[in-house]
């Protein structure tokens, strides 16, 4: 079985403790060979300024292709074209296109007045531009906001149509979650790549708080097996175990990337990525 292509996901940081976290986590991963690596924006957009300086900084120093988030929240249509115009004159050639979470303490996502209105009209925005490969998110099971089961790949199709390259899907924890979905975004007429999102267990009680506000279904029988293994002391073994698992079933049922969301934190998914046969190169970090 061939090894996957692998990406990781990093968040930027919000202090001097944090920043030394992340640049150590992408020099913990870089010798992976990721096909790239893509940094989120902070709900509501809050950390806007300090996504397009870890971008830069990252592009830079460590030679990877930088796929930045970009959302709708929070900006009008001009300003958040000129961010991505931003990244361009960066060298940042890939983004990932989102509608965002809403602002803290708001109830749900209300467009600015003079933004993108979802995240179909900002992919069509960075389309007709014609600069850059643009990822979407997919969700194979409900988003929160979903109106109904098939809303969801409704959405995805409008986004590929839109000019969207391929999808990457929120984290699950039981891969026919993922076939099911690719199976119907199959019989939809979606044919770009859709690339299942990896979530590495770095704790538990942190990672089921996480899946239900994302709509990620937890597994009765996960859950029963992290608290035996809590009790044995085995859960970073478990972790492991369990996420090396899905990765197989997922590469053994056609999956021929994956993208690991690493929460800044390199140690489990460097040895996921190990198990599953990958091995490090060297990397020399440039001097800026």
């Amino acid at each position: 079985m061939a090894s996957p292509r692998i990406s990781f996901e990093f968040f930027p940081p919000q202090s001097l403790e944090a920043s030394f976290n992340l640049f150590e986590t992408v020099q913990a991963l870089a010798p992976m060979s990721p096909e790239f690596v893509s940094v989120t924006y902070g709900a509501g957009g809050t950390t806007r300024k300090l996504t397009q300086d870890a971008v830069g900084t990252i592009h830079r120093n460590y030679g990877l292709n930088v796929a930045a988030h970009l959302t709708c929240v929070e900006a009008t249509r001009s300003e958040t074209l000129a961010i991505a115009e931003g990244y361009h004159a960066a060298g940042v050639r890939q983004i990932v296109a989102l509608r965002g979470d809403a602002p803290n303490g708001a109830a749900k996502f209300v467009p600015h007045k003079d933004g993108f209105a979802h995240s179909v009209e900002l992919v069509a925005a960075l389309a007709r531009t014609g600069k850059f490969e643009i990822a979407v998110g997919a969700y194979p099971e409900p988003h929160p906001d979903a109106a109904d089961p098939t809303a969801d790949v409704r959405w995805l199709k409008r986004k590929v149509d839109a000019g969207a390259a391929k999808a990457i899907t929120q984290f699950f924890f039981d891969p026919d979650v993922f076939f099911r979905f690719r199976d119907d975004c199959v019989a939809a007429g979606i044919h770009v790549p859709i690339i299942p999102g990896i979530l590495p267990i770095q704790g538990w009680a942190g990672t089921k708080r996480f899946a239900a506000r994302c709509g990620a279904k937890v597994p009765p029988k996960l859950d029963e097996a992290f608290a035996t293994a809590a009790r044995d002391g085995r859960e970073d073994l478990l972790a492991l175990t369990q996420c090396t698992a899905l990765c197989d079933r997922l590469i053994a049922g056609g999956a021929e990337d994956l993208h690991f969301y690493t929460l800044n934190r390199p140690n489990l998914t460097r040895e996921v990525v190990r198990a599953l046969g990958i091995v490090a190169q060297p990397v020399l970090e440039k001097v800026a």
